[in-house]
């Protein structure tokens, strides 16, 4: 969530732009966008999550969502990495899941309440949900002792059932407990480098391999909804975790059998090669050529004649060097005749495997040493087609994961929200009092005087209190959020009286949160997951 220096722009609707709207602040290389999942992450400038990383705008699928959550509804998840996939099968009735995982380090705060409730919310809609323990991780990056872990732990769960998890149609596991999870994380580090963790996490000869192998833990956490059978699936998380994500979606991929892609030869095109050559394939006429049939010479030709205006009539933008390269590929084709096809690509497919899909192909096709040529299937029919073989015959199948993204919450002191210092955050844990104390304490977004306040209205954009009424305090009201709001920015609220309500607003949330705990607390020891490890050692990596 944003920094409380960050001026976020509202639709006329009252919602937060996701694409955290012009700053009246200077924030060029605020942060330069690090996306540590380890570090004290912020992102001061939402925007260049979509410019540098193409996480996506939130907003632009919105209405795609039935009854999307108040926190999608409000911006506080302003972006997301191909959620579209698991809107859709929410729409039609179709299999999905979502799952998420808390490092415990500390007590849960009600920024992690954001991810609790994003769970279960894709719970409620039909998805399969899980939530994790990410012991491993926090043993071997943060360095807690098993005790501690066996402490924090149990606080998570109890709060995330507390808040609506149905633990007895979902799954709950410690990733130290769970097998299956830690077979597929070794079959996933057969397809990961350490020059690749080098590049994305910064890792160095200093780096524990513990710490090393919690990041391929985490790699099959985000599969692992997909073991039984390949879904579309949902990661909510702060954009700080998008390395991950990113990490994880290659190596989906890369444990497929094989690749789909669209193919216009028996040869291999790079993409803005592939995509100069599908415009020539469209703009010019076979019937322009003796034998009435369009070959790659004939292609070749073509290009090599190519000026700018050409390739503003093909309708594209191809640098020199792609001409020149897609000219060389096509001229040494020669009379090949130039035709769409869809490509089976073998990347990991065992002899079986490739056999068994050329036998499924029907219709005309052609089959080479390392891929296989189809003319009579579209892209999402082979897609289709090269999951359905590889799972029978023995691989998984995966489907890329989805991810979506929330804000940072603004700590109750201004800054970062943290952990280690409690007066920024609530924790799920503090006495009521205590959360009703906290609030009273908070900075706001105030003018200097009730005075001023009247004449310029609050500056609820920078207010850590207005977040709580707009991310926890208001629930399901987008009314009531929208009228705080416009109450504080017009001048009609002034921020004692909005402390004092939210205070007992938080005190009356704290007390219902405790006593749900304790009602879960039968539960959860029903539940077949060990609260008490039986692992030794000293802390991990500091």
């Amino acid at each position: 969530m944003p920094e409380a220096s960050e001026t976020r722009v509202r639709t006329d609707d009252g919602r937060v732009r996701t694409d955290g709207g012009e700053a009246e602040t200077d924030t060029a290389g605020a942060d330069d966008v690090a996306l540590d999942p380890w570090g004290s992450s912020t992102v001061s400038d939402y925007r260049k999550l979509f410019e540098e990383f193409g996480i996506e705008e939130f907003d632009e699928l919105l209405d795609e969502v039935p009854n999307p959550h108040y926190l999608m509804r409000r911006g506080v998840i302003f972006g997301h990495r191909d959620y579209r996939p698991v809107a859709d099968a929410m729409r039609n009735g179709d299999d999905f899941a979502v799952l998420s995982g808390f490092m415990p380090t500390g007590d849960p705060h009600i920024g992690h309440k954001l991810v609790f409730d994003e769970i279960i919310w894709h719970q409620q809609q039909g998805g399969d949900a899980y939530g994790l323990i990410a012991d491993l991780e926090a043993h071997s990056a943060r360095g807690l002792s098993w005790g501690e872990i066996d402490e924090h732990a149990r606080d998570y769960l109890l709060s995330l059932i507390a808040l609506g998890f149905d633990a007895e149609d979902g799954e709950l596991y410690r990733q130290s407990d769970n097998r299956e999870l830690q077979d597929l994380a070794f079959e996933l580090g057969s397809k990961a480098n350490f020059s690749e963790f080098e590049a994305i996490y910064g890792f160095g000869g200093e780096t524990s391999v513990s710490h090393m192998q919690s990041v391929v833990t985490q790699m099959a956490d985000i599969l692992y909804p997909q073991l039984e059978n390949p879904k579309p699936t949902v990661i909510p998380v702060g954009p700080d975790q998008d390395p991950h994500v990113r990490l994880a979606r290659d190596l989906a991929s890369r444990m497929r059998f094989f690749g789909v892609t669209e193919a216009y030869a028996s040869f291999e095109l790079d993409d803005a090669e592939k995509e100069l050559v599908a415009a020539c394939y469209e703009h010019l006429d076979p019937d322009e050529f003796d034998d009435h049939d369009l070959r790659c010479v004939h292609v070749a030709d073509y290009l090599d004649d190519a000026t700018p205006e050409t390739l503003d009539e093909l309708g594209v933008v191809a640098a020199s060097d792609v001409v020149a390269s897609a000219r060389a590929k096509l001229d040494e084709a020669g009379m090949e005749p130039l035709r769409p096809r869809v490509r089976f690509l073998d990347r990991n497919a065992t002899e079986e495997a490739f056999d068994a899909l050329v036998e499924a192909i029907d219709g005309e096709k052609r089959v080479f040493d390392e891929h296989v040529d189809t003319f009579e299937l579209s892209a999402e029919e082979a897609e289709e087609l090269a999951r359905q073989v590889e799972i029978e015959n023995g691989g998984y199948g995966f489907l890329p994961p989805s991810s979506i993204y929330h804000r940072f919450m603004t700590g109750l002191t201004g800054g970062k929200m943290s952990s280690s210092i409690p007066a920024s955050h609530i924790s799920l844990l503090d006495d009521p009092q205590e959360g009703y104390d906290k609030v009273r304490s908070a900075t706001t977004g105030g003018r200097e005087t009730a005075d001023l306040q009247r004449e310029l209205g609050g500056e609820a954009d920078k207010c850590p209190v207005y977040e709580l009424y707009a991310y926890l305090l208001s629930g399901d009201d987008d009314e009531f959020a929208k009228e705080v709001y416009d109450e504080c920015v017009g001048g009609e609220r002034l921020c004692g009286g909005c402390k004092e309500q939210a205070a007992e607003l938080m005190r009356e949330f704290l007390e219902d949160h405790q006593e749900k705990r304790e009602e879960a607390e039968e539960l959860l020891d029903s539940l077949d997951i060990d609260l008490d490890s039986k692992r030794r050692g000293p802390g991990g990596e500091h």
